[in-house]
Parts: C-alpha cells; sequence; structure tokens
C-alpha cells in the first residue's frame, strides 16, 4: 500500500513540475529534458500497470495488442506533424529506431529480466512462427523501392511507394483477422494468473486511455526539448530520429513489456515488442505515405542503406531467438549487444 502511494505521489509530482516546466518557459531545455525523462518513467509505469489488468480480462495478445496501438498512437501524432512539415529524414530515421527499438531494446530487456527471474519462458510456437514470416514482409516491402528507386522518377517512386502502403495496410488487417478472429485459439498463451488485479474491467480501460494520454502529452514535452539537447551534445538528426526519439516514444512498451515478463507473461512482452514493430512497419508507415498526400508533401517509402541494415539486422536475430516458442536471459543479452553496436555505428555517422 505504501508503495503505491509512494508511485501516485511519482506519477502526479512528476508529471506536474514537467507541465510547469515546459509551459512557464523558466527552466533551461537541458533541465526541461530531465524532468520530462523522470515524469515519462513514472507515465510508463502507470501505462504498464494498465495494460496488465486489461490483459488479465482481454487475455494475454489483446492486451499486448491494445499497449502497442495505444503506445504507437503517440509516435503517430507525432510524426504526423513532422510530415506536414516536410521533415521526411526523421520521420523515416523514427519509424527505423521504433522497429529495431522494439525488436532490440524491448524485447531485449523483457527476456533478459524476465529470465533472470524465471529459468525458461514460453509462448505460442505458432504465433512466433507467423510474427517471423511478417518481420520478414516487412524487410522485402521496405528494400524492393529502395532497390529500384534508382531506375524511377519522383512521381513513379511515390505511386510505387503508394502502391506498396496500400497493399501492407490490407495485409496487416488480414492479420488481424487471421489472429484475432479466424485463429483466435490456436496463437493464444495459457492462461498465467497471479492474482486479482488492482481494478475493474471499466477502471482498467478507461485507465489505460488516460495513461495513453499522459505518455503522448509527455512525449511531445520531451520530443520539443530534443533539439536543443541534441545539438549541445552534437547528436546527428540520424542518431536523434533513429534512438532518442525512438527510445522516448517507446517508453510505454519498455515498462509494460518488463513489467508482463517479469510477471512470466512472455506472450503479451512478445505481443508488445513484437507486435509493435509489425504495426509500425505494416500500418504506421504506409499510413504516414497515404497522409502525406494531405499535406501537399508526398512522402516515400524508401529508407536509406544504414536504415535498411539496421532493420533487417534487428529482424534477423530477433526471428532467430524468438522462432521456438521459448526465451532465456542470455538471449536478451545477444538482443541488446546488437541495439548497442547499432547505436554505436548510428552515432558515429
Amino acid at each position: 500500500m505504501v508503495k503505491r502511494h509512494a508511485f501516485k505521489i511519482g506519477l502526479i509530482g512528476s508529471f506536474t513540475l514537467s507541465a510547469f516546466a515546459h509551459y512557464s518557459g523558466l527552466l533551461s531545455p537541458i533541465v526541461q529534458f530531465a524532468i520530462s525523462c523522470v515524469a515519462i518513467v513514472f507515465v510508463a509505469g502507470f501505462l504498464g500497470k494498465a495494460t496488465e489488468s486489461v490483459a488479465h480480462y482481454a487475455g494475454e495478445r489483446l492486451g499486448g495488442f491494445l499497449n502497442a496501438t495505444f503506445g504507437n498512437a503517440a509516435e503517430l501524432i507525432i510524426a504526423i506533424f513532422l510530415v506536414k512539415d516536410g521533415l521526411f529524414d526523421i520521420v523515416k530515421a523514427s519509424i527505423t529506431g521504433s522497429i529495431i527499438g522494439n525488436l532490440l531494446l524491448v524485447l531485449g530487456l523483457s527476456v533478459l529480466l524476465g529470465g533472470l527471474r524465471f529459468k525458461e519462458q514460453h509462448f505460442n510456437v505458432k504465433l512466433a512462427s507467423h510474427n517471423g514470416s511478417l518481420m520478414l514482409l516487412a524487410v522485402i516491402t521496405l528494400f524492393i523501392p529502395a532497390a529500384f528507386v534508382g531506375s524511377l522518377t519522383d512521381g513513379e517512386t511515390f505511386n510505387l511507394s503508394l502502391f506498396v502502403a496500400v497493399i501492407l495496410i490490407v495485409a496487416y488487417l488480414l492479420w488481424l483477422l487471421f489472429s484475432m478472429v479466424t485463429h483466435k485459439k490456436e496463437l493464444s498463451d495459457p492462461i498465467v494468473e497471479h492474482g486479482e488485479p488492482a481494478w475493474s474491467k471499466r477502471l482498467s480501460i478507461v485507465f489505460l486511455i488516460l495513461a495513453t494520454s499522459m505518455v503522448a502529452v509527455q512525449s511531445e514535452w520531451l520530443v520539443s526539448t530534443l533539439e536543443v539537447f541534441s545539438h549541445q551534445f552534437g547528436l546527428s538528426e540520424l542518431f536523434v530520429g533513429a534512438f532518442l526519439i525512438a527510445i522516448v516514444g517507446n517508453a510505454a512498451e519498455h515498462s509494460a513489456a518488463i513489467l508482463l515478463a517479469r510477471r512470466n507473461k512472455m506472450g503479451a512482452a512478445i505481443e508488445i515488442a513484437v507486435g509493435s514493430s509489425l504495426q509500425i512497419a505494416l500500418f504506421v508507415a504506409p499510413v504516414l505515405v497515404i497522409i502525406s498526400l494531405f499535406f501537399g508533401h508526398p512522402m516515400n517509402i524508401v529508407f536509406t542503406t544504414f536504415e535498411l541494415v539496421a532493420i533487417g539486422v534487428a529482424v534477423i536475430i530477433a526471428k532467430s531467438i524468438s522462432q521456438d516458442g521459448t526465451t532465456h536471459w542470455y538471449e536478451g543479452v545477444l538482443l541488446l549487444v546488437v541495439y548497442g553496436i547499432l547505436g554505436i555505428a548510428f552515432y558515429m555517422v
């Protein structure tokens, strides 16, 4: 009870202080950045608890899917404003960062910290196989426009990107139909009970929506300080977009996935980490291409060689580790090692 009360104080206090720092203009951007980082940890913790409570009622897969969807909603909103301003390079870098951040950092920390508590953790092997195939689909569809861009005009490149975007959205919607409706039973994990949730079903949903809204607002406040922060420390736009913004945007998923993995609910943690990456690649990125039409700044889906290599490497290692339906702590280490190497490479570019 004392711990829960202390968390409430930290959540309300840090969020209020962050709001004051953002709107008052009395504190430097560096101080605002530090306060926002602390606040987003508490807000992400709140979202993690709400997700776990919803998962208790809806099941681990649906609970994880809701967390990934609500978490990505904040990134989508931020990306839409970047697209409106024509900042396509940062948008694509942040998409890259979201994909590799979820597959390597979020999944890696979940597997590592969950594995330190449980010697071996299990999840649905059929779901792991399908996730692996979808991850390869994402890589293929991102490589094809980049491979043909040299032979196409700008208009043809965008038309190709638009066709690819529409096909990916349809494929993702069909995947939801397949996994959530027609083959729901085959792809579900066995229920692992850990006592009653702290909130009722209705209150859990309300708190999930509230926590997601707080994450979106807090993320926007933090991102608003990144330009000054990155300039002061000499960080490139590629590194900021692919790592800093992605880490901030995925803070909610970090907390929720790790919390669920520590409760031996690896199926839900996998759904958050891998499911979020798939949603970014197969839905969010294509939607941004379509939305760019309405702003008069058409954005193609052609990524740089650095970004494609990073996504490809992340998919290969994540698929290799998750394909057997079991994890242990050392596999988490492997994922984090790859993420660290990519981080150093992006920093040096």
